[in-house]
């Protein structure tokens, strides 16, 4: 247990100098692409800039017909009713993760709601709605009325959707890009934004257990503990868009 904990330790301390450094190197040489530390760290692109490859739709095999948009360098989630996966339709990954760190620039319109999902399973939830996993809240935490909801403000930005609540106080611009960062190792997760740790959590334990059973999440078997999940980006019907979604296995 000792040594998972001094592990864990020395991927925050690194993640963190990497924020520290990783983004006047980064734009010096563009959106979607790795600077050289991030490729002799091991960074992979999650999304490449241009194409829908490795990516498709939750609850369907081929990327969504509607709903997204790539448009110059950019991943846009399409307004349209304010509904829940009910455009386009939310879209994951094709591959499955574990261990990683995550990083996703995005930037909301005014009163707009989205989510980073992780650990889904998209057999869980087939009906309407959205996918299920873990969920980085993407919200506009001043005009949208779910930011109201939930227990203690576990529904606003940054926050494990409804479980954890992120800090009040968050360093975060509207209209301009922000970064989300996860970090899964074991049951260890952390979430950050723009370089500040917001929510730290462990799962696969009692207390974890007891969390889920008193928020929406109680009615799925298991929830958050799977070993492995795919990664989500939620369509919830406001215009979100995304760029810059990397990632490093650890």
């Amino acid at each position: 247990m000792k040594n998972n904990l001094f592990k864990y330790a020395r991927i925050s301390v690194a993640f963190m100098a990497l924020m520290a450094c990783a983004p006047s190197e980064a734009n010096g040489r563009g959106d979607n692409l790795l600077t050289e530390q991030e490729q002799r760290e091991g960074w992979e692109l999650l999304w490449d800039g241009k194409t829908t490859k490795g990516w498709r739709g939750a609850k369907i095999q081929t990327f969504p017909e509607k709903g997204w948009v790539i448009q110059n360098g950019i991943l846009k989630v399409l307004p349209s009713d304010g509904g829940e996966s009910t455009n386009g339709g939310d879209i994951v990954t094709e591959k499955k993760y574990a261990n990683f760190i995550l990083k996703v620039d995005f930037k909301i319109t005014e009163g707009a709601n989205s989510g980073i999902k992780y650990f889904v399973d998209p057999d869980l939830n087939k009906g309407e709605g959205s996918a299920i996993g873990c969920e980085f809240q993407i919200l506009d935490d001043e005009r949208h009325p779910d930011a109201k909801l939930g227990v203690k403000g576990n529904r606003k930005l940054a926050s494990l959707y409804d479980l954890i609540p992120a800090p009040d106080k968050k360093p975060f611009k509207i209209g301009e890009f922000n970064t989300a960062t996860i970090i899964v190792n074991g049951n260890d997760v952390e979430h950050w934004l723009n370089g500040e740790l917001m929510v730290k959590y462990s799962r696969n334990s009692q207390q974890w257990n007891a969390l889920v059973a008193y928020s929406k999440y109680q009615k799925w078997p298991n929830f958050g503990n799977l070993k492995e999940g795919r990664i989500l980006l939620q369509d919830h019907g406001n215009e979100v868009w995304f760029k810059n979604i990397k990632i490093k296995e650890l």
